[in-house]
This record gives C-alpha cells, sequence and structure tokens, in this order.
C-alpha cells in the first residue's frame, strides 16, 4: 500500500496465546498506511499480512458478516469492550476514531466462562448453552392468525424487540467485574416475558436458564451497569431486574 499525505500509523500491544494451556504476553507491533476509513479488522487484516509476509503467524481474532450483525468479533481495546465508540461493535470501529501514532492496546474478552482458544479468539459456547437451557415455546402457530387475535400492548412490544436485539457477543462479560452474563441472560429472557407468546414456559424458563447461567461459571450482578455502557446494541439494564422479579415469582411458584 502506498502511503498517502493523511495516512495512519500506530504502534499495537496484542495479546499472544497459542492455545488454552499455554501462557500469553502482549506483543508490539508497528503498522503503517493506515487509511482512517479503514475498520479495525481491516486494520488488523494489514499486520496479519504484513506477519504472513515475514513467515511469521498471524493474529488470531473472530469476525464474520464484519456489519455489526453477529457480534464474534469482539475485543477489548484500551480496556474497552468493542472501543471507544458507544454502541458500535469492534468491526464497525473506524480508525479515524484513533490518532495517528496512538499506542493500542488489544486483548480478548476475558472472563473464565470466556476460556482462550488462541490469541484473541475466545470460546463463547456457554451462552449457547444458557439459550439452549430456556427451551422453546410452546405456542400453536398453526396457519397466520389474524392480525388482533393475539393483543400485545405497542410498549411490550417495543420492549421485546429491543431485548431480542441482543447479538450475544459477551462485551457485557468483558466489561463486569464479576464477569456477569446478566444482561445477556436478561435479554434473552426479557424478549420472551413481555409477549403473550412467552407466558407457557415463563417460569421454567427463566429458573432454568439463570441455573444454566450460574453452572458455566459466570458472576453475579452487582449493578455496575459497565454491562449496558459496551453493548454495541445498548440493551437496557432494565432487563436484569425483570429476569430477578420473574426469577423470585417463579421460585415461590416451585
Amino acid at each position: 500500500m502506498s502511503s498517502t499525505s493523511n495516512a495512519m500509523k500506530f504502534t499495537l500491544r496484542i495479546w499472544r496465546q497459542k492455545g488454552p494451556k499455554d501462557s500469553g504476553k502482549l506483543v508490539d507491533y508497528k503498522v503503517d498506511d493506515i487509511i482512517p476509513e479503514m475498520s479495525f479488522l481491516e486494520m488488523l487484516d494489514v499486520l496479519n499480512e504484513k506477519l504472513a509476509a515475514e513467515g511469521k503467524d498471524p493474529v488470531a481474532f473472530d469476525s464474520d458478516c464484519r456489519e455489526g450483525i453477529c457480534g464474534t468479533c469482539g475485543l477489548v481495546i484500551n480496556g474497552i469492550a468493542h472501543g471507544p465508540l458507544a454502541g458500535t461493535t469492534t468491526c464497525g470501529l473506524r480508525m479515524r476514531h484513533f490518532r495517528s501514532g496512538d499506542v493500542i492496546t488489544i486483548e480478548p474478552f476475558r472472563a473464565d466462562s470466556f476460556p482462550i482458544i488462541k490469541d484473541l479468539v475466545v470460546d463463547r459456547t456457554a451462552f449457547d448453552r444458557i439459550v439452549q437451557a430456556g427451551g422453546y415455546v410452546s405456542f400453536n402457530t398453526g396457519s397466520a392468525p389474524d392480525a388482533n387475535s393475539v393483543l400485545v400492548s405497542k410498549d411490550a412490544s417495543h420492549d421485546s424487540m429491543d431485548a431480542a436485539t441482543c447479538i450475544g457477543c459477551g462485551a457485557c462479560v468483558a466489561a463486569c467485574p464479576n464477569a456477569s452474563a446478566h444482561l445477556f441472560t436478561g435479554a434473552k429472557v426479557y424478549q420472551f416475558a413481555k409477549i403473550p407468546q412467552g407466558q407457557p414456559e415463563r417460569d421454567q424458563r427463566v429458573l432454568n436458564m439463570i441455573t444454566t447461567h450460574d453452572k458455566e461459571g459466570f458472576g453475579d450482578c452487582s449493578n455496575h451497569g459497565e454491562c449496558e455502557a459496551v453493548c454495541p446494541k445498548q440493551i437496557n439494564i432494565k432487563t436484569i431486574a425483570q429476569m430477578r422479579r420473574d426469577y423470585l415469582v417463579a421460585s415461590l411458584r416451585t
């Protein structure tokens, strides 16, 4: 890539770890000729091309859609999950949000429940098991019902859809001092708790999901609010409050 007048350069301090059982460390790399409009992941692609050309092991990191939809790209950038821009996934972060010459520290999402696979890649399948524990919704689908046969208030539908936007990236866990996944679990409980279709299994769903959450080793919520601050979909922590109320009611009923 040829140099341009607005090209940027950075020192990247990246966590390198060969495998789950290996010790890791931060390693410094230099990157030059970075275009301000590049995404953060494109900048890492430039680094990896350079490392590959030098016969060195590229940095392992997760990505898929690169459109802020899938949530697999999560990194801790300068101590903040997904980086300094609120409401944005790592792949949506542009290099113009940094200053040329900056030292950028890049680490994986750190939590015992997210074991490191290699470098910046972590195993987040604990989230899958929490969702699986929620089970199914035994609501008769059949043919398309009449529009007004199942009444859902505007507020309830909006709240449910807001919670359903959770992409399961794990930033909430990485930011929480207790490594709690209550924002994720709360969102998955809340999206069904607010609509009629979610009522048949409501009690068992919340009991199963929180039990699995705890078995996976996630911590408890102590209302720091760091999870909400870094969530790329800006899920509200009121989902945690609703989940706790549901859990208490379900516990008393069983």
